[in-house]
């Protein structure tokens, strides 16, 4: 029986041995590769599921941006969502692997080392789990490629969208000073100056005040409603519904495409003011229709008042009297062949111009650099006694006239512009002598025609024509009335506004507003809420691709380094 023992012990030694020197490195490699190769398999597999999902709520979640200010849009996929995305693909590849990992080690032990095999097969045993949990270090380096691989990717792409943001926001900021652009707010109280607009989302109406190149996007903007905004001017964000940032109230389209400029009327209490307006507005609707152009309304509010007004005139009946109130600005929307012009017509009430502290409210004075200084003749104490009893009962039975001199009104617009930067100096200054039509027909008024100017200056106002002479760059002296011509009220307008109106009124021209006036905003493409953003499928796929291409050349060339250290 010893004798048996020993050969038994003598044989199982053996068998062991030669298992130890063919089977177990056999069964290690095997293991090993097997244990890569699964490991390789999930991470790919789950890359697969998780990048190529279009659902915001897939395999790695993409949070929708919360409403409200300031920006409800997606940031940039690069900045966040790409690191989500890389610890989504952890999070579903390592326990998935340790699992399989602990199950195969569990099944491994049932199955082999049961005895009596297992006294036998133990080297078999021992190999494959040494090759299991050695796998785990070209693993690491799998995930260290992997890792370098979206950094790469994500330096690359970042670096490409930083040009883009600088190249986009210069070119607009350069575009803008190059057209001199304007953007101020035409309401009542607010009148503020500003640098960018809150845009609306058309879908949603959800507001976005930086919709700009940034860490939102170069190109566009996504909403958390899926619409894809544009970013600038030049691709197309003019055509968004645009908002004041200060008391959120409408603004006029194209605003920031076209320069607004702020054309105030000045003048004192019945002076004419609303009625030289809305002659201005046929005037340069007509002329800009003659060029080949149009005059639109921004608001249906102003249409409608424009429209009324017209008929108005055009039955011989005076025009109602400007309410106290802070004025709202006539927006009109001028595009010639050449210019393009948002004109804010501010035709406040007289009464305003009366008081220093009221003049202080009227803020749109900060930001033009043009103005309408309107003059009632019949206000002017030297020509009021000059007129005869019959003519001044034709006076009251024509029109209204104004108490207020306009000596003092300019003296209380002066000091206000003063307090600007710029100490009040403006580009141009139109003093317009209103109700020509009826000074006409008096003796003193018959030779305003030839020389308005001069004839202002005899009635006393040197002084006053030479403080707005001093004050300008250009004065234009015109006389007004309502049977003014329509070109050469152009004339005058287009030259305050900066533009070339020069040329003849269309005689044609059909002055009722059209409906396509006020269009909407355009709509915007984009995607439904639930799915994720264009951006963001296009930088997963590129995230994919470079998992895919550029980790297993890092893993080649990080396996081949080691192995050069320790050769």
């Amino acid at each position: 029986m010893p004798v048996v023992y020993a050969l038994v012990v003598i044989v199982w030694v053996g068998l062991v041995a030669a298992e130890c020197v063919f089977v177990l490195p056999v069964a290690l490699v095997l293991a090993l590769l097997a244990g890569f190769g699964l490991g390789l398999g999930r991470f790919f597999t789950v890359a697969w599921r998780t990048l190529t999902a279009t659902a915001v709520d897939g395999p790695s979640p993409v949070r929708r941006p919360a409403p409200g200010p300031p920006d409800p849009a997606y940031p940039h996929y690069l900045l966040v969502q790409v690191w989500h995305d890389m610890v989504a693909l952890e999070r579903r590849t390592v326990p998935w692997c340790v699992t399989q990992a602990r199950w195969a080690a569990a099944t491994l032990t049932e199955t082999l080392l049961k005895p009596p095999q297992g006294l036998a097969l133990f080297p078999l045993w021992f190999g494959l789990c040494a090759g299991m949990a050695l796998s785990v270090l070209p693993l690491a380096v799998a995930v260290l490629a992997f890792v370098l691989a979206a950094a790469a990717m994500a330096a690359a792409g970042l670096a490409v969208w930083s040009v883009c943001v600088v190249v986009l926001g210069a070119v607009e900021r350069v575009w803008m000073a190059y057209r001199r652009i304007l953007l101020a707010c035409p309401h009542a109280g607010c009148y503020q100056r500003f640098a960018l607009p809150e845009y609306s989302c058309p879908r949603c109406d959800e507001h976005h005040s930086r919709l700009v190149p940034n860490r939102l996007g170069a190109f566009r903007h996504v909403c958390r409603c899926g619409a894809r905004l544009p970013t600038t001017i030049l691709l197309g964000r003019f055509r968004l519904g645009a908002y004041c940032p200060h008391c959120h109230r409408r603004l006029p389209g194209r605003i920031g495409r076209a320069r607004v400029e702020p054309l105030p009327f000045v003048g004192g209490p019945a002076a004419g003011k609303t009625t030289l307006m809305f002659l201005a507005v046929r005037a340069l609707r007509a002329s800009a229709a003659g060029a080949r152009g149009r005059a639109d309304f921004v608001e249906a509010r102003d249409a409608r008042a424009y429209a009324g007004a017209v008929a108005e005139l055009d039955r011989g009946g005076r025009l109602a009297k400007t309410g106290p109130e802070l004025p709202v600005a006539t927006m009109l929307d001028l595009t010639l062949p050449a210019a393009h012009r948002i004109l804010y017509l501010f035709d406040p009430a007289g009464e305003l111009h009366t008081g220093a502290t009221r003049v202080e409210r009227l803020r749109y004075l900060d930001h033009g650099e043009a103005l309408l200084f309107v003059i009632d003749p019949f206000a002017l104490p030297e020509l009021r006694s000059a007129l005869t009893t019959d003519e001044r009962r034709l006076v009251e039975q024509t029109t209204a006239t104004s108490d207020e001199d306009p000596s003092d009104t300019l003296q209380r617009l002066l000091a206000e512009l003063r307090s600007r930067a710029d100490q009040g100096r403006q580009r141009r200054i139109a003093v317009v002598v209103t109700k020509a039509d009826v000074l006409r027909r008096t003796a003193v008024g018959t030779s305003l025609d030839g020389d308005a100017r001069g004839w202002l200056e005899g009635l006393g106002l040197g002084n006053t024509i030479r403080t707005l002479e001093r004050t300008a760059a250009e004065v234009r002296y015109f006389a007004s009335g309502l049977d003014s011509p329509p070109a050469a009220l152009a004339d005058l307008f287009g030259w305050a506004a900066g533009l070339p109106l020069s040329g003849q009124v269309d005689p044609a021209f059909d002055d009722r507003p059209a409906a396509d006036e006020l269009s909407e905003p355009w709509p915007v493409a984009g995607r439904a809420p639930s799915l994720v953003p264009y951006g963001h499928q296009a930088g997963r796929s590129a995230l994919f691709a470079a998992l895919t291409v550029l980790g297993p050349l890092i893993m080649i060339l990080l396996g081949l380094s080691v192995y050069a250290r320790f050769r």
